[in-house]
């Protein structure tokens, strides 16, 4: 099992490009991550993103630190994206993804990812309507991955979530995703989350992670990992007592074949914690992994 880091936790918090990679390699051990664009948003004027990008990508290099994916975070995450109901917020979607891959180039990285986007209450609920929209997103994909190809991107990945009114959010609407998206430019793979697929009040029996992993296998580019009870999308660290343990983590990895697909540790708090009680939380947390898997 490969363990990553995502820097989601350092949102609000740490920063500085210097100050974010020496913590992730100097405190938490990790040599990898996945960088979230809430750090630099895609919208941003170009020559001022581009310099950014070049502060980061430099601060974690220096530390001998590799960007392996960047994901869209938490302000992305709130809007309907490719899935929105107006054609105009469509469009307003699909070029916020071109801007996120030619942010991750700059970053000196070559996959992407983040969820596709959102239904409107009605849309979600009309199955041609669905089927509609769902065709369309298709073809969006299709053309990101030309345009990903043009700019050296390698892969793009489309997070399953844990809500109806988003595409995908089960395994076999996952699998089907990923075969019609066969043949595009480049490959456009999966990004599982453990607190997704753990999530009972909507996927009922299906609230497996081994299912989900054994139905996703082929398909899967990346995984999110997070402490959860199984009734909310979570996000804690491992200093919380929930349902994913070490032995099913390692367990649930092996059986499906991922063993070399990056786990990338999400841990999403509420803005108004105390920054020093995060940090600890988080220490304890990345101390904690690396014993046991």
């Amino acid at each position: 099992m490969k363990l990553a880091l995502n820097t989601s936790f350092a949102v609000k918090r740490w920063m500085k490009p210097d100050q974010q990679a020496a913590m992730i390699k100097d405190d938490f051990g990790v040599d990898v991550i996945q960088f979230s664009w809430d750090f630099i948003d895609p919208w941003w004027p170009e020559a001022l993103r581009r310099k950014m990008a070049e502060k980061f990508r430099k601060a974690y290099e220096d530390k001998g630190v590799k960007i392996a994916s960047t994901f869209g975070g938490n302000g992305a995450y709130a809007f309907a994206g490719m899935l929105a109901p107006e054609i105009e917020q469509r469009e307003a979607g699909f070029e916020f993804w071109k801007r996120a891959i030619d942010l991750t180039i700059e970053l000196g990285c070559d996959v992407m990812g983040q969820p596709a986007g959102s239904l409107n209450y009605d849309d979600a609920r009309n199955p041609v309507r669905r089927e509609e929209l769902y065709q369309e997103l298709l073809g969006r994909f299709r053309e990101l991955a030309a345009y990903g190809k043009e700019k050296g991107l390698r892969e793009i990945q489309v997070e399953a979530v844990p809500l109806f009114t988003e595409i995908p959010y089960d395994p076999e609407g996952s699998v089907r995703l990923m075969k019609d998206l066969e043949g595009t430019d480049i490959p456009v793979k999966l990004l599982l989350d453990w607190g997704h697929a753990l999530f009972k009040p909507l996927l009922k029996e299906k609230a497996d992670i081994k299912l989900w992993f054994n139905t996703c296998a082929p398909y899967v580019g990346g995984i999110h990992l997070q402490q959860t009870d199984g009734e909310w999308d979570r996000h804690w660290d491992f200093t919380k007592e929930g349902i994913v343990t070490p032995q099913l983590m390692k367990e649930a990895t092996a059986e499906a074949g991922l063993d070399d697909i990056y786990q990338y540790l999400e841990v999403v708090t509420i803005y108004e914690d105390d920054d020093d009680a995060v940090y600890d939380r988080m220490k304890r947390t990345m101390d904690y992994l690396h014993k046991n898997l």
